[in-house]
């Protein structure tokens, strides 16, 4: 190569030039590396997916032999296999079989290899009266009990997957039921989706592939004892393996078709003799190298650039220098402001938390509010009855003390019934810590369900609580919690207030890692224009509620801080389903 006379006078240019063109190599280098190892990425997710498939479209089909081999009508045939009626019932249940499984053909064999009787018996491609001893399938079977063995059909012409199972009779008798599975469907299933995938057998000679040109041909040169079998066994009929050419050419994770490719191939696990190969293209990691090296050289030719235009301006440094002390003081100013906004910003979250904990707060005052008459009602009856019963005490003790004591112990009852009452509304009304700690839910529920119990005696009607077994804990604040389910369940009583079959349940589920809890009622449903705004602050669709439309956005805040989230499912005259999804903690967190 001639070098400009410039260069060859100035080494640091010869040296520029040298530096650019190693971190272009080391730049296509790593880019060559790295799209290869997302090639060999794809290619092992293929094959991963093209085993999934071809196993599952076989294992359809694996058990059909010996299942069919259990019928009667079989046994029958192999038994008399010169009885044209029991033959006739043999044929007709093969094909009714067949249809059934979406099978390409069922078929029976005596012990000699003849077919006896076969789902096609009415074709003229029929297989009865042949004989497919040469198989190896047939082998297989009686000498192992099953077989199994791919190859195109000597009388339908056409290819298929063949299994069978050896039928042992009492008698001594034998017989090989054999099911053809199709497996052409997932070759188009390939080929449509335009995958270079290829199925070959021991021999390694493709007989299902999504490139059309690969098929019945060799991976690599076939010997002669290779050719000899595939010619004995007539596993390919009419193709000439002999002349054939080799798919590939290449070694190791190489192989050539014309264009270069990578390849991945493995042993399929149910027939450890076929092997399933991927390839891809390389191109894209050629493009890819090509394209970082280019890159990495102007990048590196700019950097040079950009170093020579700052020596050329040396001369200006020390204005910038000026300028930069300019600069530090106003960014110091500035940090200082930018400290003053945040711990501004800082006292306004702190201020809004609070805000967010009183309104929370009044929401519970709100929702007592709500139940207030209730739980009058439901305090004031226990006292009436109570004053009555000591006043029939009081009248009674001279005459009947045994009496007496039993009217005391009523009217201690009720008390400790209003004391339930108020313990559980003390709990509910106090402010609780944003402490999270697993927790247990059904206590929570049975509580919830007590302290909305006056309220819903006084709408008439009575939450009933479908429990379940097993339920994981979740990591919560309990009266949270509570609050949450007190808010779901007031609007569930509110819902079914004044109607005919009014009725609430409570469900609890879990599965996947969460924990639901159901609130269920009968009311007249949220019209779909509204699904989305209940959760709204200050939004509701009731009239005559004295809450303050903040229970179900309260509710949503409280669950997400849970790490849950708040569903609401509802069809308009069939009710509402309001759901709050909860995380569920491992068994051995919540032990601890």
């Amino acid at each position: 190569m001639i070098w400009p006379r410039r260069w060859v006078k100035s080494p640091p240019a010869l040296a520029t030039v040298a530096a650019v063109c190693l971190v272009a190599m080391l730049a296509g280098a790593l880019a060559w590396r790295a799209s290869l190892r997302e090639i060999d990425a794809r290619i092992d997710q293929t094959l991963i997916l093209t085993l999934r498939a071809l196993e599952t479209e076989i294992d359809r089909f694996r058990y059909l032999p010996r299942v069919a081999g259990e019928d009667a009508r079989i046994r029958a045939a192999i038994l008399r296999p010169d009885d044209g009626a029991v033959v006739d019932a043999a044929n007709r249940y093969l094909r009714t079989v067949t249809a059934h499984a979406g099978a390409s053909h069922l078929y029976l064999m005596d012990a000699d290899g003849r077919t006896l009787a076969a789902s096609n018996w009415d074709l003229p491609e029929s297989f009865v009266g042949n004989n497919y001893a040469f198989r190896p399938y047939f082998r297989q079977a009686l000498a192992d009990g099953e077989g199994a063995f791919y190859a195109i059909g000597v009388t339908t012409k056409t290819p298929g997957y063949f299994l069978s199972a050896r039928i042992d009779l009492p008698g001594g008798e034998k017989g090989v039921v054999v099911v053809k599975v199709d497996l052409v469907p997932l070759q188009q299933a390939w080929v449509a989706a335009g995958q270079a995938t290829a199925l070959a057998d021991v021999d390694g000679v493709v007989f299902l592939s999504g490139v059309s040109d690969w098929m019945y041909r060799p991976l690599r040169v076939l010997g002669a004892d290779a050719l000899q079998r595939l010619a004995a066994q007539r596993t390919y009929l009419n193709e000439d393996m002999a002349r054939a050419e080799p798919v590939f050419s290449g070694a190791g994770a190489w192989m050539f078709d014309g264009a270069g490719q990578r390849m991945r191939s493995g042993l399929v696990p149910f027939e450890k003799e076929w092997h399933l190969i991927a390839a891809a293209p390389v191109q894209p990691a050629i493009y890819a190298a090509l394209g970082w090296g280019a890159g990495a050289a102007l990048a590196w030719a700019l950097g040079i650039g950009l170093i020579k235009i700052q020596r050329q301006r040396r001369q200006l440094v020390q204005l910038r220098l000026r300028q930069s002390e300019t600069l530090e003081r106003k960014v110091a100013e500035r940090t200082v402001r930018l400290a003053r906004e945040i711990e501004a910003r800082r006292q306004t979250e702190k201020e809004l938390r609070a805000a967010q904990e009183t309104l929370i707060h009044s929401e519970k005052m709100a929702a007592l509010g709500r139940m207030s008459a209730a739980i009058v009602h439901e305090i004031s009856q226990p006292l009436a009855a109570m004053e009555a019963t000591l006043a029939a005490a009081g009248m009674s003790l001279p005459s009947a003390p045994a009496k007496t004591a039993s009217r005391i112990e009523t009217a201690r009852n009720l008390i400790r019934r209003m004391q339930r009452t108020t313990k559980h509304l003390k709990t509910f009304s106090r402010k609780e810590s944003a402490v999270m700690a697993p927790i247990a839910v059904e206590p929570v529920i049975e509580s919830a369900l007590e302290l909305v119990g006056p309220r819903a005696k006084a709408v008439g009607v009575t939450p009933e609580f479908a429990r379940a077994d097993g339920l994981p804990m979740v990591r919560a604040g309990q009266v949270r919690l509570e609050q949450v389910l007190v808010n779901l369940l007031l609007n569930a009583l509110d819902a079914v207030e004044g109607r005919a079959g009014a009725a609430i349940r409570v469900v609890v589920a879990h599965g996947a890692g969460d924990l639901r809890i159901e609130v269920h009622d009968t009311g007249p449903g949220i019209a779909p224009e509204d699904i989305d705004r209940v959760t709204e602050p200050f939004f509701s669709t009731k009239t005559n509620s004295e809450g303050l439309g903040l229970g179900l956005a309260i509710s949503q805040a409280i669950l997400s801080e849970f790490g849950g989230r708040l569903e609401i499912a509802s069809e308009p005259e069939r009710g509402t389903i309001m759901t709050a999804i909860l995380p569920a903690v491992a068994e051995s967190e919540g032990m601890e």
